[in-house]
């Protein structure tokens, strides 16, 4: 296996960027962002390589080099394999968007809920995210150590869910209020390696995956739920990563952007 500073990887001067869930949805959103800039991609599913072909296509059509590397990051052997796979394909990583996540299978109410769900939830939003990130983090500051000019960056995309309080999903809102914190553990960590880390906290996206509850949520915003009075897009998380990412922030590590439209704005 490479060392850190190796690669087989193809050098096209360019730096590179993992998006887990980054074939769909918010993540789409964002690769598509990142591709717009320049950035060279590596995107993370859980769905066959095949399934993902036409998204592939897509984004290599603006110029750059994707790669998409299938894991469950709920699992570790999944990420151990996903990590040494980054090593040895791709090199450099110079940005981490933690962005793969999923909803609870069924929403109940607090009192219901099962441990089955509890479980799967914390595995996938939380503890995957947290320990890819201390995977990936250890590389950013072996490279940084050997090259200072080396730029990394972490986002963490994590929900209004953090700290805005849904009976019927407590498993996700936990979930996402633990990521939250850990967002915050890995700025402070990292901030003497020059590496900086943020948590962007979108409201419901529109996306596939939100196509369900589409008419409901298209009442609660007509009654005013949401100050902007529209719906989230992935461009607009998209747009966010790729300031970030790109340096458009800088001595702004640990910060919490809300993507929410003005959701979470407190309000009588």
């Amino acid at each position: 296996m490479p060392e850190p500073g190796e690669s087989t990887a193809p050098v096209t001067g360019r730096s590179t960027a993992l998006v887990t869930g980054g074939t769909r949805g918010i993540g789409l959103g964002i690769a598509r962002a990142l591709a717009a800039d320049g950035w060279d991609l590596v995107l993370g599913g859980t769905r066959p390589a095949a399934d993902v072909t036409p998204v592939l296509d897509e984004l290599r059509a603006s110029g750059i080099t994707v790669g998409y590397e299938p894991a469950d990051l709920s699992v570790r052997s999944d990420r151990v394999r996903l990590v040494q796979a980054l090593r040895a394909k791709y090199g450099a990583l110079h940005a981490l968007v933690n962005n793969a996540g999923r909803a609870p299978r069924q929403r109940a109410d607090l009192l219901d809920a099962r441990e089955e769900s509890f479980e799967e939830l914390i595995r996938t939003n939380l503890q995957g995210p947290y320990f890819l990130t201390q995977a990936i983090a250890r590389e950013q500051i072996m490279r940084r150590q050997a090259d200072p000019a080396f730029s990394a960056k972490i986002v963490f995309i994590t929900s209004v869910s953090a700290e805005m309080v849904s009976p019927n999903r407590g498993e996700y809102c936990v979930s996402k209020a633990g990521l939250a914190m850990a967002a915050r553990l890995f700025a402070v960590r990292l901030a003497a390696g020059g590496i900086p880390v943020y948590d962007l906290r979108p409201w419901i996206i529109a996306t596939d995956m939100t196509a369900a509850v589409k008419d409901a949520y298209d009442r609660r915003i007509a009654d005013g739920l949401v100050p902007e009075g529209r719906w989230g897009l992935p461009d607009d998380i998209g747009r966010a990563v790729a300031a970030l990412v790109g340096g458009d922030l800088p001595y702004a590590t640990g910060s919490v952007i809300h993507l929410d439209g003005g959701l979470s704005l407190p309000r009588l």
